[in-house]
């Protein structure tokens, strides 16, 4: 397939080219094409034509979108579209969606992860279906020879007002085609009041594949001639691979070898996706997924503890820096001793206003409170996995990954294989989270493919992936505040760090709404790998933040919402710092917002509630949570949701994902944690990392949208972070006990001894 070098600007990434069979494609960097698929419920034109990234229309008004980031959920697939369809001014019905294979030599952006594709897409995608639109105007007036500005269209038909003719789109196509681009300066967007698919709600274009159980996932995918593969890794963090006895599997029914991988060369500078926590693996293939994971068992392998290591890392401005990976075999008790440890000692300072110290010395009363959080694991449900095929210099890959571009460099690498003869295919994901943004996995299935010159899948046991890593880190913070003898906040001091980094984000509130403040992080190198976990940081920080303000208002004698507005007024009318990187009056607005919709002062008897608020991925969130205590257990009643994320494409998906970051939020502060105990994870299984269960999940949540005219901003996250400190503090208004550890259920029964 040939590629033509686009970049990504309202002038220069548009083309158009002529269609033989009466079409017309416009093509720019983001889509990519491919055939499209006999199940297709539309009528598909006679002929359909080739090229790298396009937007096709065909002669009877078929429009194509060939969706180019990968779909693990977020509904992309369906959202990206709308915003093409609303421009071009098409009918839905018309629309039909295809994901696009992954072609670096093309793409801006082909990565679905930190809540920004439909924000980085709304200016791109509208500016390609209202080009479209206007060579198809143009096409009309030519035909016709009037004048465009007496043409008007409607869901894929133009019109003469004067003269009456009409045409659908699919009959100016072939012409339209012919004509020059205009100048995307020149194309006029829609204003929002004009909008008719933007902002109105659409079903899931996968909906009907997924509920049928048609094969979308990779897991389900076969070729003639395909092997099963298994890796093994060693037991515990800072071991590492001597040997094996490869006679131990290959005598085993349906194996067919044993080996080893490794998965980086020694001088390959990694980029920072490429965390593998086990680069040195031994590699099962057999004839089928049971067999090789059977045979796994039986395998006899020497492990022995890994030295202190270095490894490359390419560097921000082309220079590699060294990263070292500590020795040792770690343990949750000592990871948190060592942490209160750095809690004592002075940190990095990240902000300073004021005077802090001086204010904490003349304070009347200082309140501190150190909150922690223990590591996460994704625990996506669809296991990692991913098909190989490498033959020779050209390979294919296929599997779920969030960021197909972030691999790419290191499949060339340890294939040898120059970058333009590795074509990935995108797989719909079943379930993301963070951790399919590390795409090892990939890699390990290439290898074993090119080892034994066949086609091969690889999928991970639920052990594999809880073991091996890649989590969420553990974290601490404390808090400190200065009050005087009325009352008065005076001071705010935040130090923040984890295992192995810290959560910090210095310019977030309270910053900017407190005179004196001071912001300080540390961390403490492991050899346990982290990774992206939604919300990145923010999952916990804000639950530490937010906790610690509902303490302070309660010692102030303040509502927590009127506490919180306070602050935020003086970040709004009299900001302290430059640096401060939300907009106080939006964040007032979630929280004025969720005031109104949960009838915060007036809870239902038996209701104990608690708020919470953050800015995060450009966008605002405010939640309520109610709780009722039924059979001595804590029992989520209610979640109201307030969100500023600018304008919402399609509210009910908007919708959804908003509910299922809020029951992920309190399944994890219930109940998440992975602890080690030298070097190995103590739950690898969901036998004993507890999850979250269908009975436990709210009875009611409720998810309003502010509106306004703002650009799009980030959603898939932002609802997750505010849950654990609403929860928090709910759970506190139920038992009178402040909740300072995650998770909270352990230390719920100890207060009331409720029943697991």
């Amino acid at each position: 397939m040939a590629f033509t070098d686009n970049k990504l600007d309202r002038r220069s990434f548009l083309k158009v080219s002529a269609l033989a069979g009466g079409g017309m494609m416009l093509s720019f960097s983001w889509l990519a094409g491919c055939q499209p698929k006999s199940e297709d419920v539309l009528t598909m034109p006679d002929e359909w034509f080739e090229l790298n990234s396009y937007i096709k229309i065909g002669d009877n008004g078929v429009v194509t979108l060939f969706n180019p980031n990968p779909e693990f959920g977020s509904n992309v697939k369906t959202s990206l579209p709308m915003l093409l369809a609303e421009e071009l001014d098409v009918d839905w019905k018309m629309v039909t969606v295809e994901q696009a294979d992954f072609y670096p030599e093309r793409f801006d952006r082909q990565f679905t992860g930190g809540s920004q594709g439909i924000r980085q897409g709304w200016i791109p995608l509208r500016t390609a279906g209202a080009t479209a639109r206007k060579l198809i105007v143009q096409a009309a007036a030519q035909s016709w020879n009037v004048a465009e500005g007496e043409i008007t269209t409607n869901q894929g038909i133009v019109k003469h007002i004067t003269s009456g003719k009409r045409a659908g789109y699919g009959e100016m196509a072939s012409l339209a085609g012919t004509l020059d681009t205009p100048d995307p300066e020149t194309v006029k967007l829609k204003e929002i009041s004009d909008f008719k698919i933007i902002g109105k709600s659409k079903k899931n274009v996968d909906g009907d594949k997924i509920v049928t159980g048609k094969s979308i996932f990779s897991i389900d995918h076969k070729v003639s001639g395909m092997k099963y593969a298994a890796i093994v890794h060693p037991p515990a963090f800072g071991m590492k691979l001597v040997d094996f006895d490869r006679s131990s599997v290959v005598s085993l029914p349906g194996i067919q070898d044993a080996f080893k991988i490794n998965v980086f060369k020694d001088d390959y500078a990694r980029n920072f996706f490429d965390t593998t926590t086990f680069p040195e693996l031994i590699a099962i293939v057999g004839n089928s997924t049971w067999e090789v994971m059977q045979a796994k068992k039986s395998i006899k392998a020497e492990w022995e503890p890994a030295s202190t290591g270095t490894f490359p890392m390419a560097g921000r401005g082309g220079e590699n820096i060294e990263v070292k990976v500590p020795a040792g075999l770690e343990s949750s008790s000592i990871h948190k001793k060592n942490m209160a440890d750095y809690h004592a000692k002075p940190g990095q300072v990240r902000r300073k206003d004021g005077d802090p110290e001086s204010a904490f010395k003349r304070a009347t009363k200082v309140i501190e409170r150190t909150y922690t959080a223990p590591f996460l694991a994704h625990n996506t449900m669809e296991p990692m996995n991913a098909f190989a095929d490498v033959k020779g210099d050209k390979a294919v890959i296929y599997g779920p990954t969030q960021a197909p571009d972030f691999i790419m460099g290191t499949l060339s690498s340890s294939l040898g294989i120059p970058r333009e003869n590795i074509q990935i295919k995108l797989a719909r994901m079943g379930g993301g989270f963070g951790r399919r943004a590390y795409s090892h996995h990939f890699v390990e299935a290439a290898l074993i493919s090119q080892k034994i010159q066949a086609p091969v899948k690889m999928t991970y046991t639920r052990e594999d992936d809880m073991s091996a890593g890649v989590y969420r880190p553990t974290y601490s913070a404390t808090y400190k505040a200065a009050l005087d003898n009325e009352n008065n906040l005076l001071a705010f001091h935040v130090k923040a760090g984890g295992i192995p980094e810290s959560p910090l984000h210095a310019n977030r509130f309270p910053a900017g709404a407190v005179e004196n403040y001071l912001a300080e992080s540390w961390q403490i190198e492991s050899n346990i790998t982290i990774g992206a976990f939604r919300a990145p940081r923010s999952n916990f920080i804000a639950g530490a933040e937010q906790s610690f303000l509902d303490e302070l208002a309660e010692v102030m004698d303040k509502d927590p919402i009127d506490f919180r507005l306070e602050l935020l007024e003086k970040a709004a009318t009299n900001p302290v710092g430059d640096n401060n990187d939300y907009d106080p009056k939006r964040y007032a607005g979630v929280l004025k917002l969720v005031r109104d919709k949960s009838n915060w002062e007036k809870p239902s008897p038996g209701i104990h509630r608690g708020v919470s608020a953050y800015f995060c991925h450009n966008s605002y969130v405010a939640e309520v949570i109610d709780i009722s205590i039924v059979d001595n257990q804590p029992v989520v009643e209610n979640v109201f949701a307030a969100v500023d994320c600018g304008v919402v494409v399609n509210p009910d998906a908007a919708a959804n994902m908003g509910e299922g970051a809020i029951v992920d939020g309190i399944g994890n502060a219930f109940y998440g944690e992975m602890a080690f105990e030298n070097g190995a994870p103590t739950k690898r299984n969901f036998d004993k990392y507890r999850m979250i269960r269908h009975s436990e999940a709210p009875k009611n949540i409720e998810v309003y949208f502010v509106e306004n005219n703002e650009n799009p901003t980030g959603l898939g996250e932002p609802l997750f972070p505010p849950v654990f400190a609403a929860l928090g503090n709910s759970l506190y208004n139920a038992t009178g006990k402040r909740l300072y550890e995650q998770p909270f259920y352990p230390q719920i029964k100890q207060i009331q001894n409720f029943k697991m």
